[in-house]
């Protein structure tokens, strides 16, 4: 039962990881559909590692910055609520997201022109990021978050 679960949610994952792919290829049309697809399949009870997934990259397909900050809010609320209940790959993993969720809220209110909410996301994005590897084995992704944590910190200070 456990094997047939993990199988069951690689698979999802993967059809995630596809749907990310059309996004960073241009196709933000077609990958919304896709992620809203898959968002109807799992629902607002499905696994919190998915839902957390999936709303952060549904936020990225939204016109509307009300919209995004939306999906990126079902998003940090799903972290939040699966990182306790997680098992140890999925708690980590949950741990892993919180810097990019909370930067991508910082840049959602920036877009909304809330200045104080957007401070205090990217605050709380700077203290996460202490999870992030510094030696490159995340293939960059600590790296790319923090650099992308410092450019928002240097486009806050000239507001």
């Amino acid at each position: 039962m456990t094997e047939q679960r993990e199988a069951s949610e690689d698979v999802f994952m993967t059809r995630i990881g596809q749907a990310v792919m059309l996004l960073h290829g241009g196709d933000r049309e077609e990958a919304r559909n896709r992620f809203t697809a898959l968002w109807s399949e799992i629902g607002d009870g499905g696994d919190a590692l998915h839902r957390c997934t999936l709303a952060h990259y549904i936020a990225d397909t939204q016109d509307d910055p009300a919209d995004e900050l939306a999906w990126d809010l079902r998003a940090l609320t799903a972290a939040l609520a699966g990182e306790g209940a997680a098992g140890d790959r999925d708690a980590h993993a949950m741990r892993a997201f919180y810097p990019s969720l909370h930067l991508n809220l910082a840049a959602d209110y920036v877009k909304l022109q809330r200045p104080a909410a957007a401070r205090d996301h990217l605050e709380r994005a700077r203290a996460a990021s202490a999870v992030l590897a510094d030696d490159g084995t995340d293939d960059g992704y600590g790296g790319g978050v923090r650099a992308a944590i410092g450019r928002l910190e240097r486009r806050l200070r000239e507001w």
